[in-house]
């Protein structure tokens, strides 16, 4: 059926696109894991006025004027292609990075993604129009399970062997088809109503129409505008909740995206196929567990539990307020509100832990607010039956999400002194006492990124992942004496400072204003270092674009999104930018220490590729020894063909080899697979 071929191409193409075209800019912007949660926040408006539209086309102009409006939007769309974003929107490092973003995607996907986004309830509207016969809400399922084919297939198959502009390429290819397959649907259904009826304008459809279209009618009717947009925001919010907390602490990448948003559409596709695979009975109980345990792992950096906790709890949470929605659908006649208003909360949902929740509040709780709503939500349903087991039941749930959010607030709060937020995460400082010592972190999400001991006459030790014994403390003493120039992408708290000699030429590269404010108001590193620093404010990789040749005898790369390096700066781009700037005997460090992911053969990949050797040195203080609480285990890679250097004392005994990983291919800004660097 061309209806049903029509729906499943635009939703197959929807999420396709996104992180498609969201993995092209996340280099502009630091990796943030905020770019991705912005996209959402795009994708989601885009999809609202795609379903205003729908609404307004449907309900007020007769079928014909539909779909000559349509094909003439649908032509003008080919314009965009193909969808590669145009350097032209590279940012300067000035702009505001959220408006930034959401401009150059209604420049590059605007109309495109746009006239996608009305297709499920444009098509399914002509659908009923044309047949009367049955009711399209399954349509709708349809639709989500091409979404999730979509989401599923591009970090397990077409990421790993496509690059992005060949995947653009064949995107723009296959917009192109649906674009001429919808238009001929839509004078078909328009030239098979004509024949069935003159009458071109809006019209009720009978009563016996309505008896026909479903078993289940007599359920339908019953749903509001807020009742559909509210169930559609907490799907929404506990999406972007969870997508966050995966992004922050382990790297900001598409295959972290992906899973999240696939298990959301899974409960579209589940809930909205038939009415019996929702069921209470089943799904409140599930809930009732998911709900505290998800408030417990909140703060917690085991991944290999909290990752299964939150997939699972996702997948309840939204069956629950997706079987809701489908519980409270209308009558088909109401098809095109019920998608707006769905759409609406869904925006509504997005705009309010995007764009609201860093702009009201310093410190991340809004995914606790959330599992609040949900639990009191949960709360309110039950109330509503006379099981009082059940409502005992929920009430405990209640009281445990918030008594968990009281306990994650207080230990998210606790030593605190100074909490910054930004586009780039939050930012936090703690003191902690050990040893008759006081050590101070900078703390960015939920890892810590060094530190520095506060007594007057210790301060300038190195520390944290910066210790004498690291590949940075073995690889400045290698090093001849004299005036050195060093370049450091990532300043954190600006513990790579007590390396500074006099003479030396420091550059510091920070994307973050809240690291920037920490680094200079928290910890004296920079004003009690022996060289003078300059400070560039953006990020570093598209910093170094800009200049001229630095001539770096040092380049640090300590750059970091939640537990790891940002990929667009481990590619083969990324690394000519650095030997530009790089002395020929320089040498590059990068920090490869990772909980998750292991970058160590890719950077000696583009080592090799540049005629480089690689080397890692791990350091692991010998913590039985003596309170050495303020250094940290750590790897780091020292890249350079300067073979000297690694024959000093220093390097000598303590460098390995780096064990490559068979069908690796080199990391270029077209082409990355994070699968193939997860840590087993």
């Amino acid at each position: 059926m061309v209806h049903a071929l029509v729906i499943f191409i635009s939703a197959f193409l929807i999420f396709l696109v996104q992180p498609l075209i969201a993995k092209q800019i996340l280099p502009w912007f630091g990796g943030s894991a905020a770019v991705w949660t912005t996209c959402l926040l795009f994708f989601q408006s885009a999809l609202l006025a795609g379903y205003a539209y729908a609404h307004a086309l449907t309900h007020f102009l007769p079928l014909k004027r539909q779909v000559q409006i349509h094909s003439i939007l649908l032509l003008c769309a080919l314009v965009f292609m193909p969808i590669i974003v145009a350097d032209a929107w590279r940012p300067g490092g000035s702009e505001d990075p959220i408006l930034q973003i959401v401009l150059l995607l209604i420049a590059t996907i605007g109309l495109p993604y746009f006239l996608l986004s009305t297709t499920t309830p444009l098509v399914g509207a002509w659908y009923w129009k044309r047949f009367q016969s049955a009711a399209p809400y399954r349509l709708f399922a349809l639709s989500n399970a091409a979404s999730l084919l979509a989401l599923v297939g591009f970090p397990f198959f077409i990421e790993p062997n496509f690059g992005n502009r060949e995947t653009a390429w064949i995107w723009s290819a296959l917009f192109t088809m649906f674009a001429i397959l919808c238009g001929l649907m839509a004078w078909q259904t328009w030239f098979a109503v004509k024949a069935k009826s003159a009458d071109e304008t809006r019209h009720s459809l009978d009563t016996s129409a309505l008896e026909a279209s479903s078993s289940d009618a007599v359920t339908q009717g019953k749903g509001s505008w807020i009742s559909w947009m509210g169930y559609s925001a907490m799907g929404s919010a506990v999406l972007l909740g969870v997508s966050s907390h995966l992004t922050q602490n382990i790297s900001s990448a598409p295959l972290l995206w992906v899973l999240p948003l696939a298990l959301y559409l899974l409960t579209f596709i589940i809930s909205f196929d038939h009415p019996r695979w929702y069921r209470r009975s089943i799904f409140f109980p599930l809930g009732a567990i998911a709900l505290p345990a998800m408030a417990w792992l909140a703060d917690s950096l085991d991944l290999a539990l909290a990752a299964p906790v939150y997939s699972f709890g996702l997948f309840v949470i939204c069956m629950v307020f997706h079987g809701e929605l489908y519980r409270l659908r209308p009558e088909p006649q109401r098809l095109t509100q019920f998608y707006l208003a769905m759409s609406a909360g869904g925006a509504v949902g997005s705009l309010l832990m995007a764009v609201g929740a860093p702009m009201l509040m310093d410190g991340y709780y809004e995914f606790h607010i959330v599992l609040i709503i949900a639990s009191m939500l949960g709360l309110t349903l039950i109330r509503a039956s006379a099981n009082r087991l059940a409502l005992v039941l929920s009430a405990t749930v209640l009281a445990s999400v918030v008594g968990l959010t009281w306990r994650f607030v207080d230990h998210y709060n606790e030593g605190v002194r100074m909490m910054a937020r930004d586009f780039y995460g939050v930012v936090r400082t703690r003191d902690r006492e050990a040893g008759g010592e006081t050590f101070r972190n900078l703390i960015h999400g939920s890892i810590a990124h060094g530190g520095q001991l506060q007594r007057d006459n210790l301060q300038m030790t190195p520390s944290s992942y910066f210790g004498p014994d690291s590949g940075y403390g073995r690889t400045f003493a290698s090093l001849p004496s004299g005036p050195k120039r060093i370049g450091v992408i990532g300043l954190g708290a600006g513990a790579l400072a007590v390396y500074a000699n006099a003479n030396d030429q420091w550059v510091f590269y920070e994307i973050s204003p809240a690291v920037v404010q920490a680094a200079k108001t928290e910890f004296s590193f920079l004003k009690e270092m022996k060289a003078p620093y300059e400070l560039v404010i953006g990020d570093g990789r598209l910093a170094l674009e800009r200049e001229a040749p630095r001539q770096f005898d040092i380049i640090a790369m300590d750059a970091f999104a939640g537990d790891s390096i940002p990929t667009h700066f481990l590619t083969k781009e990324a690394m000519a930018l650095y030997v530009k700037h790089l002395k020929p005997d320089g040498v590059i460090v990068f920090q490869a220490t990772n909980r998750f992911v292991n970058p160590m053969p890719v950077i000696k990949q583009l080592a090799d590729h540049f005629g480089f050797h690689a080397m890692l040195v791990s350091d692991s203080p010998d913590f039985d020894a003596g309170p050495q609480y303020w250094l940290s285990s750590t790897d780091q890679v020292i890249v350079t063909r300067n073979k000297a250097l690694l024959e000093h004392e220093r390097l000598r005994e303590v460098v390995r080899s780096i064990e490559p990983i068979p069908g690796l291919k080199l990391f270029t800004d077209d082409y990355i697979n994070l699968l193939k660097i997860l840590k087993h």
